[in-house]
């Protein structure tokens, strides 16, 4: 980064940047676990001879615990895209209005658990109800393991609440959609495009109408024939750069598939796709009778619905991976 005409090529230098970002959430955490391992070996010393030191001995043995569960949690990013930036996409599903609403919801959720972890997020394709929140969305999430730490998003979420939709005040059901995907650079050549195996698909974009809604047909849908994978994309008004990033979703959708197959001829795992309707979601979130976010696969449960809401999603992050890493039979959705 040092040498000169480093910045020449901005894309490539970014490359490098978010490579050296990468490497250094590990090594930065190991440097310092080793340093305060160093240091608790020194203060157990001290504490031999000086008693009035062990609570201060038994506060560092507990800072270097954390820092090396920390580490350990690292180390079960080994997936061969898991370091890639994310691309998340959320679509509203049964339970009319209120899912429209409860996929923005989402759409905010991980907005602010990107936000907290200083990861920068563009927003890739949004089409808003006409009654409130969005029918769809895709963001790309870039920061270190950001795919590693999504990926386990994928699937059905559930949010029970009494509906602010239904004048009688009703409790109401709902679903989203969410599917996550590893970035993948152009140059790679795992992902083989062949413009034959594509039909692109040329449209006018929608919204909700309005000063900003745009007029010429400059959105783009792409069809993968081979995996049946299909992308859109409508967030520029030009044609020409709402292809070239849907391209780059159809890039890491299949990516994902070749990484589930590659799972998937190890072992038994947890359908990504299911069914939408009660038993299939992944997670639930309820406002009502009582307020909890509980994750149907790990047992992961927490009692504060607007903190999850708020993007403290570690917690479900840590429990999946560790779930994963153990391979732990898939728990039945269940109503509840």
């Amino acid at each position: 980064m040092g040498q000169a005409g480093f910045w020449d090529d901005n894309a490539k230098a970014q490359a490098t940047v978010a490579e050296l970002k990468s490497v250094n959430s590990v090594l930065k955490p190991l440097d310092e676990a080793l340093a305060a391992g160093a240091d608790l070996e020194a203060l157990e010393d001290l504490a031999r001879e000086d008693q009035s030191l062990e609570p201060e001995l038994a506060a560092e043995a507990d800072r270097l615990e954390r820092l090396v569960d920390s580490l350990e949690l690292t180390s079960l990013l080994s997936g061969p895209h898991d370091s890639s930036d994310a691309l998340v996409s959320i679509n509203a599903r049964d339970g009319g209005t209120d899912a429209n609403d409860w996929a923005e919801m989402l759409l905010r959720m991980y907005s602010a658990w990107a936000s907290k972890h200083d990861y920068s997020i563009e927003l890739l394709d949004r089409q808003d109800d006409a009654v409130a929140g969005i029918q769809s969305a895709a963001v790309a999430i870039r920061g270190p393991w950001a795919y590693g730490y999504l990926k386990g998003e994928t699937g059905i979420h559930r949010l029970v609440r009494i509906s602010p939709f239904n004048a009688e005040g009703k409790r109401q059901t709902s679903f989203a959609a969410v599917d996550v995907a590893p970035e993948i650079a152009d140059d790679d050549t795992e992902v083989e495009l062949r413009d034959e195996d594509i039909r692109e698909d040329v449209f006018r974009a929608s919204g909700a109408g309005g000063q900003h809604v745009n007029k010429t047909s400059s959105a783009i849908r792409l069809t993968h024939f081979p995996t049946g994978i299909v992308v859109q994309c409508q967030s520029e008004r030009s044609q020409h750069k709402n292809r070239a990033t849907a391209i780059k979703m159809l890039r890491a959708r299949i990516a994902r598939f070749e990484e589930e197959k590659r799972e998937a001829e190890q072992l038994a795992r947890y359908k990504q796709q299911p069914k939408t309707g009660f038993g299939s979601q992944i997670r639930n979130y309820f406002l009502h009778p009582d307020q909890r976010v509980k994750d149907q696969r790990t047992g992961h449960s927490v009692g504060n619905f607007q903190s999850v809401l708020d993007g403290n999603l570690d917690g479900f992050f840590d429990a999946y991976l560790k779930w994963k890493a153990s391979g732990s039979a898939p728990q039945a959705g269940g109503e509840e």
